[in-house]
C-alpha cells in the first residue's frame, strides 16, 4: 500500500535541496532500512519508527522492514502554470497523481539567493501557487458541468448528486478556497475524490529556515504555522541546508553534528513523519524470527482489510486477527510473555486495527 507526497514550490525555495538530501539520507541507511530509487525525481523513503526495533530486539528477528512513504520531487511551478506556462503541465499532471502535497516555502534571507518574486514572503509564496492550482481545479470543474446539468434536467439521480458536490466545489474555488474546504457528507466522499481536484490535497508545510533558526523556526515560518492552522493544514521546520550536509556524513557523525547544531533528529524525520500524519496513516506490525515489519493503513481500517494489506488470500479468507498491543508486548517481553498475562486477544472482522498493534492473522486457504 503506497502513499506519495509531492514536494513542490516556487524556483530557488529550497525544494530540490531538501529532496535530493532526503533521498540521501534514504539511501545512506540502506543497511538498516532498503531504499530505492525508483526514477531520478522520486525517493522511497523509509518511516522513522523506534517501535520496531524495539520489538525486532525483543523478537530477535533477522531482519527489520519498516513502512514506507514516497517523495515525489515535482518540477518548480511559476505564475501561469495553471495555463501552461513554464513546465505547467508537467507540474499539474505530476501533483494528480500524488496523496499529499509536501509544499516547500522559503523561510530565510539571502542576498546570494534570489527570489522568482524579488522579495522573502512565505505566504504570497503559498498564495502564488495556491492560485495556480485553484485555477486549474477551476478550469477542470467548469469543463464538466454543462454535461451534468444536460443528465440532471433528465432526472439521472447520480448526476444531480454530483452536480451539487461540484457547484459547492465552485463557489469555495470562486471565493479563493481550496476544495479541500468544501463541507460534505460521509457518503460523498468517493465522489469527492473521483473529481481528482488538485486543492483536495492535503497539504503539509515545509518551512525552510537558516541553520540558526533549525530548532524554533523564525518570524517567517511562524506566519506559515498561523496560516496552517487557519486552514487545517500541517507544518514543520527544516533547515534544507542542515540536511544537506548531514546526509553525506556516516550515522556516527550525523549524531555529532545534531548535538552541535542543538537538534534531537534530522529536520527529514520530522517531514517524513508529518506527511504520513497529514495522510491519517497508522502502524501496525508483524513480528517473528525471521522478520519484524511494518505496515501501513488509513486509521480506521478493519482487521480483514488490514490483512489484505500483506496479501488479497488473507483478507478473502480472513478468520481471526492474533492482536497484542505494543505496549504489553514490550512489557511482558513478547507473545509467549503477553499469552502468559492474559494481554493476547482474538478479534474478529469488526475489530478496527488501532495503532501499534502487533497481529498474526488467521485464514482460511
Amino acid at each position: 500500500m503506497g502513499f506519495k507526497c509531492g514536494i513542490v514550490g516556487l524556483p530557488n525555495v529550497g525544494k530540490s535541496t531538501l529532496f535530493n538530501a532526503l533521498t540521501q539520507t534514504a539511501a545512506a541507511q540502506a543497511a538498516n532500512y532498503p531504499f530505492c530509487t525508483i526514477e531520478p525525481n522520486v525517493g522511497d523513503v523509509a518511516v522513522p519508527d523506534p517501535r520496531l526495533d524495539t520489538l525486532a530486539k525483543i523478537a530477535s528477528s533477522g531482519q527489520i522492514i519498516p513502512t514506507r512513504i514516497t517523495f515525489v520531487d515535482i518540477a518548480g511551478i511559476v505564475r501561469g502554470a495553471s495555463k501552461g506556462e513554464g513546465l505547467g503541465n508537467q507540474f499539474l499532471a505530476n501533483i494528480r497523481e500524488v496523496d499529499a502535497i509536501a509544499h516547500v516555502v522559503r523561510c530565510f534571507e539571502d542576498g546570494d539567493i534570489t527570489h522568482v518574486e524579488g522579495k522573502v514572503d512565505p505566504i504570497a509564496d503559498i498564495e502564488t501557487i495556491e492560485t495556480e492550482l485553484m485555477l486549474a481545479d477551476l478550469e477542470s470543474l467548469e469543463k464538466r458541468v454543462t454535461a451534468l446539468e444536460k443528465k440532471a434536467r433528465s432526472g439521472d439521480k447520480d448526476s444531480k448528486e454530483q452536480l451539487d458536490l461540484i457547484q459547492r466545489c465552485l463557489k469555495l474555488l470562486q471565493d479563493g478556497k481550496p476544495a479541500r474546504l468544501v463541507e460534505r457528507k460521509a457518503e460523498e466522499e468517493r465522489n469527492f475524490q473521483m473529481l481528482n481536484l488538485l486543492t483536495a490535497k492535503p497539504v503539509l508545510y515545509v518551512c525552510n529556515v537558516e541553520e540558526a533558526s533549525a530548532h524554533d523556526g523564525n518570524g517567517f515560518s511562524a506566519k506559515v504555522f498561523a496560516r496552517a492552522k487557519e486552514e487545517g493544514a500541517v507544518a514543520v521546520v527544516v533547515s534544507a541546508k542542515i540536511e544537506s550536509e548531514i546526509a553525506v556524513l556516516a550515522p556516527e557523525e550525523q549524531k555529532e553534528y545534531l548535538e552541535a547544531v542543538g537538534l534531537d533528529e534530522p529536520g527529514l524525520n520530522r517531514v517524513i513523519r508529518a506527511g504520513y500524519d497529514l495522510l491519517h496513516l497508522v502502524t501496525y506490525f508483524t513480528v517473528g524470527p525471521k522478520e519484524a515489519r511494518a505496515w501501513t493503513i488509513t486509521k480506521g481500517t478493519k482487521a480483514p482489510q488490514a490483512a489484505g494489506v500483506i496479501h488479497t488470500d488473507f483478507e478473502k479468507g480472513f478468520i481471526r486477527a492474533e492482536t497484542i498491543a505494543y505496549g504489553d508486548y514490550v512489557q511482558h517481553k513478547g507473545e509467549a510473555g503477553a499469552r502468559d498475562a492474559g494481554r493476547f486477544r482474538l478479534e474478529g472482522k469488526d475489530y478496527v486495527v488501532l495503532d501499534g498493534d502487533v497481529l498474526h492473522f488467521r485464514f482460511a486457504n
